[in-house]
């Protein structure tokens, strides 16, 4: 069973963002993972695409149904490291996912697409679309988080600040790797509300 969300997306002041938290922190739990009272966690992602960057056209026009390949971490640790596609259906998304070793992303980020053996359906998904498709690693984003949740259909709020991005070293784990901001970090948040839905 495909498990839908919706997501809304929107880019507030700070200002407004700093109330929110407060209102909020009233009537939800900050998330499992946060690293403290008043902060979540840093996210990275590396997305890849293809030598014609069909992924990043299809969202720049707004192609209803698309998917995108990312390897994720959290706090610049190896600890966990999530390979996840996201997918957009009209105005629902839903996502895959599984854990994967620090070796086979390194192999991953290399290209090294043969070399890894696995049983995992989905990293298995991505092998075969990675080598057809000839994808490879394409940009890096960071950003820290800020995110808290209700257990009725698994309700996210999150708060996404000082979004940078660098494209030219893919090193996920590079602690001095050089981003750039995309967006105004002192005045500009992305509110983010996700939940569920069963289809």
């Amino acid at each position: 069973m495909v498990e839908y969300r919706y997501e809304l997306k929107y880019v507030i002041s700070t200002y407004w963002a700093n109330i929110l938290k407060k209102q909020l922190s009233c009537v939800m739990e900050m998330d499992k993972h946060s690293v403290s009272d008043l902060y979540s966690y840093d996210i990275r992602s590396l997305y890849f695409d293809d030598c014609y960057g069909n992924s990043y056209y299809q969202k720049i026009d707004g192609v209803e149904y698309r998917g995108k390949y990312r390897i994720r971490i959290y706090n610049n640790s190896s600890d966990i490291i999530k390979l996840e596609c996201k997918h957009k259906d009209v105005d629902m998304t839903y996502k895959e996912s599984c854990s994967i070793s620090k070796k086979a992303c390194d192999a991953i980020c290399q290209g090294n697409y043969v070399n890894i053996v696995t049983n995992k359906p989905f990293l298995n998904k991505f092998l075969v679309n990675a080598q057809i498709n000839q994808l490879r690693p394409e940009v890096i984003v960071d950003y820290g988080r800020c995110a808290f949740t209700h257990p009725v259909s698994e309700v996210r709020i999150t708060f996404d600040e000082d979004i940078r991005s660098g494209r030219y070293n893919t090193d996920l784990f590079d602690k001095d790797l050089i981003t750039y901001p995309i967006m105004d970090a002192d005045k500009e948040v992305v509110l983010e509300v996700k939940c569920n839905i069963c289809v």
